[in-house]
C-alpha cells in the first residue's frame, strides 16, 4: 500500500467517527430542550441498534456485490448529511419528538452500513491486516475525540450547531469518498446463500456452552451501555463540566488501553480479560450512581475513563475470542453474529430500558423545571431572531435557563437510575465467572457445520 493510500484510508477512518461522536453522546443534552424525556430518547437510541440488526443484510446482499464500496460510501453520507439537514429543520420548525426520531432512523439507515463499508475499504487495501489495520483504525478514535473537543472548544455541547457540524463533516466525507482507492465487488464463482448472508452457519457455535455463555453476557452487558450513552452526558452538564470534551476521555483512555492489550492478553488470557472488562463496568456505574447523586466530579469523570477498560478489555476481546474459536468458513459470520446481538438486540433492549426507568424516577419537579427551560428556549429563540434583540436580555434570559437546568437535573434520582445497571452488571460478571471456561485451543473451533 502507498504512504498517499494510507494517509486516504486514515482521513476516512477520521471523518468516519468524526460524525459519530460530533452528536451521539451530546444530543440530549440539546435535545432536552426541545421537549424530549426519557421514553423519546429510548427510541433516539433505539434507531441506531435497528439500523444495526437490519443494514448488515444490505451490505452483504448488495453493496457487497453489485457496487464499488468507496461509491456506495460517498453516496450513503451524502444522503446522511441531507437527513441531518432534515432532522436540524423539524427540530427548529418545532416538530415532534416522534418525526425528529423518525428522521433518526432514516439517518442510521444511512450511517450504520458505512462502518462495516469503511472496514471493507481498509482490509482490501492493506498487505498484513492484523499489523496494518489498527494503526489506521485507531484514527477514527482520535476523530471522534477531535469532534468533542471542537463542540466543547466552539460551546456547541447543548446547541443545535453539533448536527450541522456532523452534516458538514458527512458531507465531506461523501465527496472525499469518491476520490479514495477504487474498491470493486469481489468477484466470486462460489454463490452466496440467504443463510450465509443472514449468518445461519454461524449458529454452529451455540453448541460450544463458553460461547453461549459468552453472548448471552454480551447482551446483556450491552443494557447498562445503553445507560451510559443515554444519561452520562447529562451528569456532566449537572456538574458544570465541558459536556463533549469530558465524555471524550473515555475514547482517549480506550486508545491507551488498546496499546497495552497484547501485555494483559499473553498473561491473563480470554476469560480473566473478559472478567475485568466486565468488572470495570460495575466499578464505572458504582461511580456514577455516587458521583451523581452527591454531584462528586472526580467520581464521574472516573468512571468516563473507565470506557476503555470497559471497551477494550470486555468487546475487543470478545472480538478476539470469537475469531479464535470460530472455523475460517464461518468467522465472518461469526462476528456479524456477535454484532447483531451485542450492538444490535442488546442496544435496543438497553435503549428502552433505560429511556423507562428515566421516566420513572423522574420526579414532578424535575418535570416543572424542564417545562421553563424549554419555555425560556423558546423565547430566546424569537429574541435571537429578531432585529430588536437586547444582548442584556438574552444573557438575562441564557443564564436562567442554565439555572433552571441545572435544577431539573439535580432533581434526578441519580442514585435508583445509576443503581440499577449497576445491579445488571453484577448480576452479568457472576453468572459469566461461574459459567464460562477458558478456551483451551488457539486454533479454530472443534465444531464443524
Amino acid at each position: 500500500m502507498t504512504s498517499v493510500s494510507r494517509i486516504q484510508l486514515s482521513a476516512m477512518m477520521f471523518l468516519q467517527f468524526f460524525i459519530w461522536g460530533a452528536w451521539y453522546v451530546t444530543a440530549p443534552n440539546y435535545l432536552s430542550g426541545i421537549g424530549f424525556t426519557g421514553s423519546e430518547f429510548a427510541w433516539t437510541y433505539s434507531v441506531g441498534p435497528i439500523a444495526g440488526m437490519v443494514t448488515p443484510f444490505f451490505v452483504g446482499m448488495v453493496a457487497d456485490r453489485f457496487f464499488s464500496a468507496q461509491l456506495v460510501l460517498g453516496v450513503l453520507n451524502l444522503l446522511g448529511a441531507a437527513l441531518l439537514i432534515l432532522a436540524t429543520s423539524f427540530m427548529k420548525g418545532g416538530q415532534s419528538p416522534d418525526a425528529i426520531n423518525m428522521v433518526f432512523l432514516g439517518y442510521m439507515m444511512t450511517y450504520y452500513p458505512t462502518l462495516a463499508i469503511s472496514n471493507t475499504i481498509v482490509m482490501r487495501h492493506v498487505e498484513d491486516s492484523k499489523k496494518e489495520f489498527p494503526l489506521i483504525r485507531v484514527f477514527g478514535t482520535i476523530g471522534w475525540i477531535i469532534a468533542g473537543l471542537c463542540l466543547s472548544w466552539l460551546s456547541w455541547d447543548t446547541s443545535i450547531s453539533m448536527f450541522y457540524l456532523a452534516a458538514a463533516a458527512a458531507t465531506t466525507l461523501g465527496l472525499f469518498s469518491f476520490f479514495l482507492p477504487a474498491t470493486p465487488p469481489e468477484s466470486s464463482s462460489e454463490k452466496v446463500s440467504i443463510g450465509q448472508i443472514f449468518g445461519v452457519d454461524a449458529f454452529v457455535l451455540f453448541k460450544d456452552r463458553s460461547f453461549l455463555v459468552f453472548l448471552i453476557s454480551s447482551v446483556l452487558v450491552c443494557i447498562p451501555l445503553a445507560f451510559y450513552y443515554q444519561l452520562a452526558s447529562r451528569v456532566v452538564e449537572m456538574l458544570h463540566l465541558p459536556i463533549a470534551r469530558t465524555m471524550s476521555y473515555g475514547q482517549m483512555s480506550e486508545i491507551l488501553f488498546m496499546l497495552v492489550m497484547p501485555l494483559f492478553f499473553v498473561r491473563l488470557g480470554v476469560k480473566w480479560m473478559l472478567f475485568i472488562g466486565m468488572m470495570a463496568w460495575v466499578l464505572r456505574y458504582v461511580l456514577f450512581s455516587i458521583g451523581a447523586s452527591d454531584g462528586i466530579a472526580w467520581m464521574i469523570i472516573s468512571g468516563i475513563v473507565l470506557h476503555g477498560i470497559c471497551y477494550d478489555f470486555f468487546f475487543v476481546t470478545g472480538q478476539i475470542y470469537t475469531d479464535r474459536i470460530a472455523s475460517p468458513k464461518i468467522r465472518a459470520q461469526a462476528q456479524g453474529l456477535l454484532v447483531f446481538f451485542t450492538l444490535g438486540l442488546g442496544m435496543l433492549i438497553g435503549a428502552n430500558v433505560a429511556g423507562r426507568l428515566e421516566v420513572f424516577y423522574t420526579p414532578a419537579e424535575s418535570i416543572e423545571l424542564k417545562t421553563k427551560v424549554q419555555q425560556i428556549a423558546a423565547e430566546l429563540a424569537v429574541l435571537q431572531n429578531s432585529s430588536d434583540a437586547d444582548g442584556g436580555t438574552l444573557a438575562d434570559l441564557s443564564q436562567k435557563m442554565r439555572k433552571y437546568r441545572t435544577e431539573e437535573l439535580q432533581a434526578m434520582d441519580w442514585g435508583k437510575i445509576w443503581g440499577i445497571p449497576t445491579a445488571m452488571a453484577g448480576f452479568v460478571l457472576l453468572f459469566f465467572t461461574l459459567f464460562f471456561k477458558e478456551p483451551q485451543s488457539e486454533e479454530g473451533s472443534s465444531i464443524t457445520l
